[in-house]
């Protein structure tokens, strides 16, 4: 799938949602809230929870076609033989250790790099997927360490988990940031005589909306990445327990044997589980992953 088509496909969704909640809101009437006499609190509180949870949660309820679609996966039939008929039996075994009521769907996608990803709006339909350069590079026990960790992922509800924290720090970022838009609209405008010829201009107003919430949003991703860090050695310890602590060790300094690898060649690493060499001090505070080397000294001080 070329990346033209990933972008297009990208695009659309984003359209989708942002009709969507547009549409919520107009039905609501809530879409304007603000007043002759200043803010309406009610309707500020619900566009900003509307915005920003509905269209996480839109997000989310989408991520399974969308990580089809986008990757090119392919989904393994369950009765399949050979290796895919492995990587599913491994699969489905591991769910079954974790508490799965139903067994994830189970797809591999090209690409030389080595990745895995678990996505899903519930347990209950969640997919995981593998490339097969991962397949390709790593030993049964190493899968089996990667798709334990993945496994995690899911029976720890990790892809509702995100989607609320993102909901509620997208609302947290939309309102402050009007609210100070307004605080500044007010201040400009000085006493009630001066009241018609001062303040923000609505142009103006809405820029100074926009440059709140990226200056807003950067603090609140700020948040979100540390939840993200936290739920990643969560998901090491789960796999440790499914499918061994040895075998999450092992899988893990593969990964970082062909990140070091690719840094050596001049390359860029997709490694599995969304990872990157170590970052910086200032970049930590963003990064989603933490680094190999924390998270292997983690895993070899767990006691499974």
């Amino acid at each position: 799938m070329t990346w033209l088509k990933r972008i297009f496909l990208f695009s659309l969704v984003n359209i989708a949602i942002v009709v969507t909640v547009s549409i919520i809101l107009n039905l609501l009437g809530v879409g304007r809230y603000q007043t002759a006499g200043g803010i309406n609190q009610g309707s500020l509180i619900v566009f900003c929870l509307v915005w920003g949870m509905v269209g996480s949660f839109i997000s989310l309820l989408l991520s399974k076609p969308i990580a089809k679609w986008t990757m090119g996966v392919e989904i393994i039939d369950p009765n399949a033989g050979g290796t895919r008929g492995e990587l599913v039996r491994t699969v489905h075994r591991l769910a079954q250790a974790a508490g799965l009521s139903k067994m994830p769907e189970v797809g591999i996608y090209g690409g030389a790099e080595l990745n895995a990803f678990a996505t899903g709006a519930t347990k209950n339909s969640s997919l995981v997927a593998v490339s097969e350069g991962l397949l390709r590079h790593m030993d049964r026990d190493e899968v089996e360490g990667v798709l334990g960790h993945e496994i995690a992922h899911i029976a720890n509800g990790d892809m509702v988990t995100m989607t609320l924290i993102q909901g509620v720090v997208n609302a947290f970022v939309m309102y402050i940031a009007r609210m100070a838009a307004f605080a500044i609209s007010q201040a400009l405008r000085g006493n009630e005589d001066e009241r018609e010829g001062g303040g923000l201009s609505p142009l103006v107003y809405s820029l100074t909306v926009m440059v709140f919430e990226i200056l807003f949003g950067i603090l609140g991703s700020m948040v979100v990445a540390a939840f993200s860090r936290y739920r990643e050695y969560r998901a090491d310890a789960g796999g440790a327990r499914l499918a061994g602590r040895n075998k999450m060790i092992s899988a893990l300094q593969k990964l970082r044997a062909g990140i070091e690898l690719d840094a050596g060649e001049g390359g860029q690493s997709m490694a599995a589980f969304k990872i990157s060499s170590k970052p910086s001090k200032f970049t930590a505070l963003f990064s989603t992953h933490p680094p190999l080397e924390e998270r292997i000294e983690r895993l070899q001080k767990y006691a499974v």
